[in-house]
């Protein structure tokens, strides 16, 4: 057992989305964009002026987000999707609860 004896010689530690060693260019554009959406919508639950950006960002990333976890091919993309499916869930309920998807008259 020398390998036990000798500190092991660790990989540098690389934040990707592509764990399993192959590209996946279309699913991690997917991922970050439902991130990126989710993020948008929520955030902008805080203004309640801001209902239509949280209405329509919402809307857009929970169904990008749906897709994205359907076609997504490794955990951390996954994850990714949760987050922004969380955060577009959020924000459209609470844009529709504060004026919906058009502007107020």
């Amino acid at each position: 057992m020398p390998h036990v004896l000798q500190p092991a010689d660790r990989e540098r530690f690389r934040l990707t989305l592509n764990t399993d060693g192959r590209s996946h260019p279309v699913e991690n554009v997917l991922a970050i964009v439902t991130l990126a959406c989710g993020v948008v919508a929520f955030v902008s639950t805080f203004w309640t002026s801001a209902h239509m950006i949280a209405s329509w960002a919402g809307t857009l990333g929970f169904g990008m987000g749906l897709y994205s976890q359907y076609i997504s091919a490794t955990t951390p993309q996954r994850s990714l999707n949760i987050i922004g499916l969380v955060g577009s869930f959020v924000g459209a309920a609470l844009g529709i609860a504060h004026g919906g998807f058009l502007p107020h008259p």
